[in-house]
């Protein structure tokens, strides 16, 4: 393909293991965002002060309007309609002021009053639902982390790691801005209707009909726009994480991109994506942008319906002129609602769009856990044992592994080769539990390990994998990590695996920064400092899988006699390691054979070469037919 062709935007696989996330394109609001609500209830206490302030927001917010109804009426007629109201602006200490007479001072006052009292409750409202909304965030965000970190390794196999970082980082803000924004939105609209509707038809039952029979109108528009808009926001939720995904390889992989000079194509790509966003976000736009103008209408209609009928009322006396005053002016107020109305759905409706994903992954359930009764493994590891395991990974429906068993006791080296796809490196995610064998048992010191807590396994497994990765941080940082330590402890686990000499001569030895997966180191001292932080509690079982792929012979020599020297506690430790390359493991004390997840042979590395095998095939390829004596 070349860079100029178009480049059809990848398929964003479903996040959740049922598809749970995949809206239906008929769904209206409702099915999924309510899920908030619980989070929200934790700290009840701040929602409901939130509610009771804006309530009181905007019972102020009306009283200005009651206000100047009346003082159209004083001004009219020299008399109060509301005995409340005169006693407040005829009160005797009022001053004139000149031309201003007391009463008229007194309007002012209780207007001025009234905005400041809103102004109060309002800021109260915000400060408490903010506060709520952060807190509730914060909670749904740390729910989807750990059931995420729950998961075995094959869920994140087949998914992107930049649309899972989308649903953790996007879609949980859009949630916060549903329980910040949406929330006081819905309050405030219906507090506004519920206290203007009791009003108006207090003051006239028959203009407040007129007015509100029209609003009915805004139902089915209503349904229309939820049932037309969802799947716009759904596929727009789904873009976004596609663009994040891709970004985060491209950016991952930057000297890959740049070697192949793929940035046109790479270009291409976000491009796909983002141009799928944009078509998404013009499409529901435009939905949206006919529903916002049909509330312009509906309301043109109850307004004019409201002007047209209001000075009928007053002829027959029903109303006072200040009175209608009133109406207009709480009338005109009831507009904002309205229009609050179109972009809370707006809102609601891309918060269920991304609930749907954010509680599907809330909702995922590992296949590996301790199972009920677990116990923790007590004492050190003294023995590993494989009896007739055999294994399928869920993508594939062949078996990596064949009925294989072997054991390995304290102070035992154990080797395992083969060709690519021959099984090795699934034998170590066994003993690790991020998989589980569907044929026979993975035994530790005579025991099923299913029968142990895996943190209390996995506590005391050293572990390095082929591709070692570092954290962003220090070199302290990486042999640390998750663990107390001194820096004795870390410059022995260093000095273990090779890595004290060149750390020694950074800047600023183990608290020198190694990059975003550790970029500012090659290689081989990647692998290093993988190796130490697996060494840096002494495991009772060390698994290395292809850990010496990037270190040259001389470095891997020096490692393995500080590894089986016998002084750092070789002695009483069971190694397992896997490799292509022969030498790592010519020194084990039994070596497996592996072909096609079977084991074909085992034996020390004479006797394999004796067997002439599969064994001693590879071994004379890898060292160019150099004579067994140098075996």
């Amino acid at each position: 393909m070349s860079a100029t062709e178009k480049v059809e935007p990848s398929v964003v696989t479903s996040i959740s293991k049922d598809d749970s996330d995949q809206l239906d394109d008929r769904q209206i609001v409702g099915k999924k965002i309510w899920r908030i609500v619980p989070y929200v209830t934790r700290y009840w206490k701040q929602a409901l002060g939130g509610i009771l302030a804006n309530v009181g927001a905007r019972a102020f917010d009306l009283i200005p309007f009651i206000a100047i109804g009346m003082a159209a009426d004083y001004y009219q007629s020299k008399t109060f309609t509301s005995s409340a109201i005169q006693n407040f602006v005829n009160s005797d200490a009022l001053p004139s002021l000149g031309p201003i007479n007391s009463i008229e001072l007194g309007f002012g006052l209780l207007i001025l009053v009234s905005f400041a009292i809103l102004a109060v409750f309002q800021g109260f409202s915000n400060q408490l639902w903010q506060s709520t909304a952060y807190k509730a965030q914060h909670d749904i965000r740390m729910d989807a982390t750990h059931s995420l970190m729950s998961m075995e390794a094959s869920y994140f196999e087949s998914r992107q790691s930049g649309n899972l970082m989308s649903v953790l980082s996007a879609d949980v803000a859009q949630l916060e801005d549903i329980i910040s924004d949406a929330s006081t939105s819905m309050i405030r609209i219906t507090t506004t209707f519920a206290t203007a509707f009791a009003i108006m038809f207090w003051m006239s039952p028959t203009l407040a009909l007129i007015l509100f029979i029209p609003l009915v109108l805004i139902i089915p528009m209503v349904v229309w726009f939820s049932t037309r808009v969802q799947r716009k926001y759904r596929k727009q939720r789904e873009s976004t994480g596609g663009i994040v995904a891709i970004l985060e390889n491209v950016l991952s992989g930057i000297t890959v991109v740049q070697a192949y000079n793929a940035t046109r194509f790479e270009g291409s790509r976000i491009e796909g994506q983002s141009g799928d966003y944009r078509d998404q976000a013009i499409q529901a736009a435009f939905v949206r942008n006919r529903f916002i103008p049909g509330i312009y209408v509906v309301a043109g209609i109850s307004f004019g319906l409201l002007v047209s009928a209001g000075g009928w009322v007053m002829e027959s006396g029903d109303i006072t002129v200040g009175q209608f005053v009133t109406f207009l002016l709480i009338s005109t107020r009831m507009t904002m609602p309205m229009f609050i109305l179109g972009i809370l759905l707006n809102q609601l409706q891309r918060g269920e769009a991304a609930s749907k994903r954010v509680f599907a992954i809330i909702d995922l359930e590992p296949s590996i856990f301790d199972k009920e009764g677990a116990m923790p493994l007590e004492g050190p590891i003294i023995s590993i044992q494989f009896e007739g395991v055999s294994f399928a990974y869920p993508t594939s429906g062949a078996n990596v592994l064949n009925e294989i068993s072997f054991s390995a006791s304290s102070g035992d080296f154990l080797g395992v080769m083969g060709h690519t796809g021959a099984g090795k490196s699934t034998i170590l995610k066994l003993v690790e539990r991020f998989y589980e064998p569907q044929k026979g048992s993975v035994m530790i010191n005579g025991q099923d390990i299913n029968d142990f807590q895996i943190e209390s396994v996995r506590s005391r497994v050293g572990f390095v994998s082929q591709d070692p990765f570092l954290f962003f941080g220090t070199v302290r940082d990486n042999v640390a990590y998750a663990r107390d330590s001194s820096d004795e402890q870390i410059h022995s686990a260093l000095e273990a695996a090779g890595a004290w000499e060149f750390v020694s001569q950074m800047s600023d030895g183990i608290d020198t920064m190694v990059g975003d997966r550790g970029v500012m180191l090659s290689g081989g001292q990647r692998a290093r400092i993988s190796l130490a932080r697996a060494l840096l509690n002494d495991p009772d079982l060390l698994i290395l899988d292809e850990a010496s792929a990037a270190l040259d012979a001389e470095t891997e020599k020096r490692i393995q006699e500080s590894l089986f020297g016998g002084s750092n506690g070789s002695k009483k430790r069971i190694t397992i390691a896997v490799a292509h390359r022969l030498a790592t493991i010519r020194k084990a004390d039994e070596i497996i054979a592996m072909v096609d997840g079977s084991i074909v042979e085992r034996g020390t590395h004479h006797d394999l070469l004796g067997n002439n095998n599969v064994y001693a095939s590879q071994w004379s390829i890898q060292t160019g037919e150099l004579d067994s004596s140098e075996a």
